[in-house]
């Protein structure tokens, strides 16, 4: 039996429509959602993926400050930059797209967000609330899979769940939200043993590697009825793909998400979800 296919642009879709719905309430109340974007050097990449997340933002009301800066700007010059858009009462998010120079350093840019305009839930006040079941701004990428297992009504409690990353993007953040669904977590790395065996015993695998020469899930790795999240993407012979291949994955598995289209869209969709959240607890604190 062929599995079902979680589509990431339709649930992205239906986040976005929430999302649509909070701006107009908050534009009501006198507050327009606004997100600052700090790009850094000439990344092709990066410049994608933040020209990206402006066109989502401008698809449901959102308004954004684009700030572009020379690649050999240094921390001191940096940090006042995200120090000014702290203070900005206008900004409610504040994203600094990664990976950063080498001159610079990601813990203490990323130390120096506010907690309240971080739409990347990576300030360590935002982790630390996140390990103790209290945050409010989380990671996008991992809230985005826990909104994918909402949409499906993939329940998780007391599933055993393998879990391939350990990043500060997505592996840690994810393995805290999916043990508060009171699943059984076990994160592998790239030192893990018997990664196969483990994960022929799981009910759920997230994996994201993201190296198709160093590691490719395979049917043969994933148990009847399995439920695959493929995290990762990169340009593998010349086409964009994921760890494991959808078309061979999907004829085992009950659930499987593509590449692209899966995991992808989300990611921007929970980044407007966190930038309308933000917003909302900028009225709280009387701004």
């Amino acid at each position: 039996m062929v599995g079902i296919k979680i589509d990431g642009k339709v649930i992205a879709q239906t986040v976005k429509d929430r999302v649509k719905k909070a701006v107009i309430e908050l534009k009501s109340q006198g507050i327009t959602p606004c997100l600052a974007t700090v790009l850094i050097g000439n990344d092709s990449a990066s410049a994608t993926y933040v020209k990206n997340k402006h066109k989502a933002c401008e698809e449901v009301g959102i308004i954004t400050k684009d700030h572009k800066l020379d690649s050999t700007i240094t921390q001191i010059q940096l940090n006042e930059i995200i120090e000014n858009l702290n203070k900005d009462g206008s900004v409610h998010g504040i994203l600094v797209q990664l990976p950063l120079p080498e001159q610079l350093d990601e813990f203490t840019t990323t130390s120096r967000i506010s907690p309240l305009k971080d739409v990347d839930g990576l300030t360590p006040h935002n982790v630390g609330l996140l390990s103790m079941k209290k945050a409010v701004l989380v990671a996008c990428t991992p809230s985005g899979i826990m909104e994918m297992f909402d949409h499906h009504k993939i329940n998780l409690e007391g599933k055993n769940i393998v879990l391939i990353n350990r990043s500060n993007l997505v592996g840690k953040p994810l393995y805290h939200l999916l043990l508060e669904k009171n699943a059984t977590v076990l994160t592998c790395h790239s030192k893990t043993k018997n990664l196969t065996e483990l994960c022929k015993n799981a009910d759920i695998i997230i994996t994201a590697v993201g190296d198709r020469n160093k590691f490719t899930l395979t049917s043969e790795m994933i148990k009847e009825g399995a439920v695959i999240i493929d995290v990762a993407i990169s340009r593998f012979q010349e086409k964009l793909v994921g760890d494991s291949n959808y078309e061979e994955i999907i004829q085992k598995a009950s659930f499987a998400t593509p590449v692209p289209g899966g995991v992808g869209p989300m990611t921007v969709a929970m980044l407007l979800k966190n930038t309308i959240t933000a917003a909302s607890l900028s009225t709280q604190i009387g701004r």
